[in-house]
């Protein structure tokens, strides 16, 4: 289970199976690394995808299914695949929420909330019965080159000043982005794997992912 008082690296998985096996067997076996089935390689891979991290990785894997609704169902399905946590999209119902929620409490895996265009994260939190395991301040892939737009770091005090909760930093996370979530009380970072030549921030995939996940494990100390 994601413990608030450790610091993570989340590597994110977005393109096919064989590419992410490929690199996955490079990485350091640390309990620090969570592995994620991004939202892409979920719709091209499936529950087979999770199935085949998971007999690859002992630690941590998210499931990044993004559920808007059927919120216990997919909960399900993405344990029974061998996920230790899932994501929901803050904007979705209240009753989504607490669905997942409550299904992520049964099925012994995390539930991670996906801020993801929400304005007011703590107004999303305070309609809940339980909070979640953690929250997701999430900087879309779309948005990553809109000038302005950045990381709301400003709702980490705001969000832990009512919940004990972990707190994630998602969408263009290099290394000097990772510092700067951790300096700002984040304690899990999201890195992307992305194709080389991506006009999106994160590892290219054809770099030496093992020892820049080494990298990134130092700077978030």
């Amino acid at each position: 289970m994601i413990d608030r008082r450790v610091r993570y690296l989340q590597l994110a998985f977005n393109d096919d199976v064989a590419s992410a096996l490929r690199l996955l067997v490079a990485l350091p076996r640390d309990p620090r690394i969570l592995l994620e089935a991004g939202t892409p390689y979920i719709k091209r891979a499936g529950l087979a995808g999770i199935k085949a991290i998971r007999a690859l990785w002992p630690f941590g894997l998210v499931a990044d299914v993004k559920t808007s609704d059927g919120g216990a169902e997919e909960v399900a399905m993405v344990a029974g695949a061998g996920a230790t946590a899932a994501t929901v999209l803050g904007s979705c119902p209240p009753e989504t929420l607490n669905l997942f929620i409550a299904a992520c409490q049964d099925e012994g895996i995390d539930s991670l909330i996906d801020m993801l265009g929400v304005p007011d994260p703590l107004d999303t939190l305070r309609h809940l019965r339980v909070p979640p395991t953690g929250v997701v301040l999430h900087l879309g892939r779309d948005e990553e080159s809109t000038r302005g737009k950045v990381i709301e770091y400003k709702q980490v005090n705001r969000i832990r000043s009512k919940y004990d909760v972990a707190i994630s930093a998602a969408g263009g996370v290099d290394l000097k982005e990772a510092s700067s979530a951790i300096f700002n009380g984040a304690n899990i970072v999201v890195a992307n794997i992305v194709p080389p030549g991506s006009p999106w921030r994160g590892i290219p995939s054809d770099s030496d992912v093992g020892a820049m996940a080494r990298q990134f494990l130092v700077t978030i100390g």
